[in-house]
């Protein structure tokens, strides 16, 4: 069996140390013109085939509900940083193809935030670096 308190006390080590550097890394996105929330989209999208995911793929990715997901991907067309279309495959679903300003904006950002996170996680040598993303993802699996 667990020990409780050591449980209760890696939680809050691990939360804690989730929101510290998230806040810090956070600074990245002050005077580029994306939102973290942007960013987030716009990595799911540049990755994808020709930049494009279905939106319940971006959905999936994202830590927030589809319709705050619906809304912040509309506003994103609005601002020309994406482009969206019904899916030829599955009529209730839509198509997200980042624009080229929105894939140009999310390489200058990307490229500053792959940087300030490894400077952060190089506190750790890359066997803890594997030891932890094995262990978070252990912690993400769910159960049957």
């Amino acid at each position: 069996m667990t020990n409780r308190r050591l449980a209760v006390e890696a939680w809050e080590s691990l939360f804690r140390a989730q929101h510290e550097v998230f806040t810090e890394i956070s600074s990245d996105f002050r005077g580029t013109g994306l939102e973290q929330g942007e960013y987030d989209v716009l990595l799911t999208v540049t990755r994808g085939p020709e930049m494009t995911a279905r939106l319940r793929d971006v959905t999936a990715r994202m830590l927030v509900s589809q319709p705050s997901v619906s809304r912040l991907v509309d506003r994103m067309v609005v601002r020309g940083l994406v482009t969206k279309c019904a899916d030829p495959d599955d009529g209730r679903g839509a198509l997200v193809r980042a624009t080229e300003e929105g894939a140009a904006a999310f390489r200058v950002v990307a490229t500053q935030h792959a940087r300030t996170i490894a400077e952060r996680m190089s506190r750790l040598s890359d066997d803890e670096l594997e030891a932890l993303r094995g262990l978070t993802a252990k912690l993400r699996e769910t159960t049957g």
